[in-house]
């Protein structure tokens, strides 16, 4: 029922559109597949857009344009794709992965097709890959979480909601009442944990542990938020939004569940969409991949991106996901990630994860 509806949802915005003709891009033909860790449900509205958009492109993956898998686990399995020697061919054509460390460290081993975007410098507000390998298309944002009806009943056993990062693990009243996801697996929570590591150093790891802080997925989480378990989540801000929306289209307006814009700033997080260059292509299409990439980058393409309640990498894109809050207004409180330092210390900082947290 929800593929339907999607379905339905997307092919009336493109015949509503006055941006872009609906099927403009015929002659863009051939297979393609794309390794992506957005979410099934996302994937399903954005398979509807992109073959509307593309009626005479092939889905290569089970019709599918799409395989998708956690970030984490993806990389694990181009790595494998890629060969000891990283020279072999991949299983894919495109990448639209959430951390975008990972773009540095595939153009290093040159497995990416640069392409143009035109105007970058100013249709982008977040940075781009002056050579052209690699685009930020979809935005996440992590934040912390709480249930406003349990704030009562956890200040009567002591504890504060935190409303900062800095909190939700230095206040030793929160132990064992907190959750996030593992960088282990998780690209977003590896980006998270970059980030804090900069801002607080490796006592923020310290402190993480002492609290017995619970890694666990963003539903499981939710659902403890909501019984009680946890005081307090550390979560993508769409996973939040995505909820609130689904159950009030259900007829049941969600109350014991909010966003935290924490304090001492948000986590944005620009995921990118590469091109695998054509000497390691699945489908040897890069033609395609590029009308794509450019689709997924016009005002038609982000606004699909704002409706599966990620934020638009778009300056001029006003609108924001369900629920949210003003894009440009939490890039003036993003705590910022060093990139590079995120792709050349990944094992540095996951050993230091597995020793202060997980041990």
């Amino acid at each position: 029922m929800k593929k339907a509806f999607a379905l339905f949802l997307v092919l009336s915005l493109l015949l509503c559109s006055t941006c872009t003709a609906f099927a403009v891009n015929e002659d863009v033909e051939g297979e393609l597949v794309i390794y992506t860790s957005m979410y099934p449900e996302i994937i399903d509205m954005m398979n509807a857009a992109i073959a509307a958009e593309f009626p005479n492109l092939t889905p290569g993956i089970d019709g599918s344009f799409f395989f998708y898998s956690g970030t984490s686990k993806l990389i694990t399995k181009i790595y494998g794709e890629m060969g000891e020697k990283r020279d072999q061919a991949l299983g894919c054509d495109m990448f639209m992965v959430a951390e975008p460390a990972f773009s540095l460290e595939m153009k290093d081993y040159g497995y990416l097709h640069s392409f143009e975007v035109e105007n970058a410098d100013t249709r982008l507000r977040f940075p781009y890959d002056t050579e052209g390998f690699w685009y930020p298309v979809r935005v996440c944002n992590m934040v912390l979480a709480y249930n406003p009806e349990m704030t009562d009943a956890w200040a009567a056993k002591g504890i504060t909601i935190p409303r900062s990062f800095k909190d939700f693990a230095y206040d030793s009243s929160l132990k064992g009442y907190i959750s996030m996801g593992d960088p282990m697996t998780s690209g977003t929570s590896y980006a998270a944990v970059s980030a804090l590591l900069d801002k607080y150093g490796e006592e923020y790891l310290d402190k993480l542990g002492a609290n017995s802080v619970m890694r666990e997925s963003g539903s499981t989480a939710i659902a403890k938020l909501q019984s009680g378990e946890c005081a307090a989540i550390m979560i993508l801000e769409e996973s939040i939004l995505k909820y609130l929306h689904d159950e009030e289209e259900k007829g049941n307006p969600v109350t014991n569940l909010e966003v935290i814009y924490p304090e001492d700033g948000v986590i944005l997080i620009p995921s990118t969409v590469m091109i695998v260059a054509e000497e390691f292509s699945k489908n040897v299409n890069t033609e395609a991949a590029e009308a794509v990439a450019q689709w997924l980058l016009s005002d038609d393409g982000q606004k699909m991106i704002l409706r599966g309640y990620m934020h638009s990498v778009l300056a001029g894109m006003e609108e924001i996901p369900y629920h949210s809050v003003d894009t440009n207004e939490l890039i003036k409180k993003d705590m910022g990630i060093d990139w590079v330092k995120a792709y050349k210390n990944r094992e540095e900082i996951n050993n230091l994860w597995t020793l202060k947290v997980t041990q």
